[in-house]
């Protein structure tokens, strides 16, 4: 799997880049081409092909352009790569008032957070552990925050609360974005593949030797109609780290009271 890097860009090129800051384009620039036109045939290209088909001669393609005409607004690929991930996630909505108070706050990031990257599932294969910091991503983290200050938690446990919901979500998402692939990819959903399975599990099954794993699987099985769900896992996992975090609210405001 291709992982790509953000931030990897020149940095002057890529800040003027993502906050605009920069001529558009010179007069020899193309009257049909601009920033916005190429960032976004960059996304749709990763979108359709993943990132491993996404180059600067490729989304030149899409535009029915020439490749050395996008330098003219772009400096190279790892800027274009920056401006795409501030772009998308542009996308989440910010609604001022959302019901639950900081729980409901969070669920609703971590909704919004999940559709994004099934939108946009190559964005699971993006190592951001250095962030691009362009207003998109700027004004996301800003309003997640709000979510849970004024809740009793100091700065630096109002950024691990963010960090833990939107990682647990990355790796949520994940499971199910491989979980669409290996259907895709198969030809075969998972109710087909266990269907085709079965008569050998049953000769191999040792109930006796592993009763607890015979047990709870038949059981999950059962309900989740396969050995995993990842919308199951999503809602599950959501929930205990919520409560998880109401926990850690509830022993701070008993210590400063």
């Amino acid at each position: 799997m291709t992982i790509e890097f953000s931030g990897r860009g020149d940095p002057a090129r890529s800040l003027a880049l993502l906050w605009r800051t920069s001529e558009r384009a010179s007069r020899k620039g193309r009257p049909e081409l601009s920033v916005e036109r190429i960032v976004r045939a960059a996304i749709e290209v990763a979108d359709a092909e993943g990132l491993q088909a996404l180059s600067m001669r490729r989304v030149a393609e899409r535009l029915g352009v020439g490749t050395m005409s996008l330098y003219t607004y772009v400096p190279g690929k790892p800027e274009l790569f920056d401006v795409m991930l501030d772009e998308v996630y542009g996308e989440t909505a910010r609604p001022d008032d959302v019901p639950g108070g900081w729980r409901g706050g969070l669920e609703q990031i971590a909704r919004e957070n999940w559709a994004l990257y099934l939108r946009h599932p190559w964005l699971l294969q993006v190592a951001a552990n250095r962030p691009v910091l362009g207003p998109n991503v700027t004004a996301k983290y800003e309003y997640e925050l709000g979510a849970v200050d004024g809740i009793g938690l100091s700065d630096l446990e109002m950024d691990s609360v963010i960090t833990l919901i939107t990682g647990f979500v990355h790796g949520a998402a994940r499971g199910a974005v491989e979980a669409a692939q290996a259907e895709s990819l198969t030809g075969l959903t998972d109710e087909q593949w266990w269907a085709a399975h079965a008569p050998f599990l049953a000769r191999i099954a040792d109930t006796t030797r592993y009763p607890v794993a015979s047990r709870v699987g038949q059981a999950a099985g059962q309900e989740l109609q396969g050995a995993y769900s990842p919308e199951h896992a999503f809602e599950f996992g959501l929930e205990r780290i919520l409560d998880g975090i109401e926990a850690l609210v509830a022993k701070r405001r008993t210590t400063s009271a």
